[in-house]
């Protein structure tokens, strides 16, 4: 089981990583209008997305495999509120998506300060989902 939970960890971890970052390309995009740029950005985004995509597919394997295979936090408030908060994030990353595709179809309206405010959606949900975990409050 702690192999299992190591690599959950792991790619946990790393899609975090992805959607810290993916957010701070998409400020650069609104506020940069040079083609060859944006261009460059959204290579960039794209090769992300789907690099954090896949990473997000075996977190949420890996988790499921802790949850249902060894039964862990099951039964429990923590564990409940968690996979609530796991939803949150999956439906955050998909709304990275719809972005990255309407930065594609050069539709984005937004500013650079509403990226920058939906950056930190991440941020407040990796602490909650870890404060859930460790403090585990109901």
């Amino acid at each position: 089981m702690l192999w299992v939970k190591t690599l959950h960890i792991l790619f946990v971890v790393s899609w975090f990583a992805g959607l810290f970052y993916l957010p701070r390309i998409y400020v650069n995009l609104a506020q940069n209008q040079d083609p060859a740029v944006q261009a460059c950005l959204l290579g960039m985004a794209r090769r992300l997305y789907s690099f954090t995509s896949k990473l997000a597919v075996l977190a949420v394997l890996f988790g499921l495999w802790l949850f249902l295979g060894f039964k862990l936090g099951q039964g429990q408030g923590w564990m409940h509120a968690k996979l609530l908060f796991v939803l949150v994030v999956i439906a955050y990353h998909l709304a990275c998506g719809r972005l990255l595709k309407t930065f594609e179809a050069g539709r984005s309206t937004r500013s650079h300060r509403y990226y920058r405010w939906f950056n930190e959606a991440p941020v407040l949900l990796l602490l909650i989902i870890v404060a859930l975990v460790v403090v585990r409050p109901f």
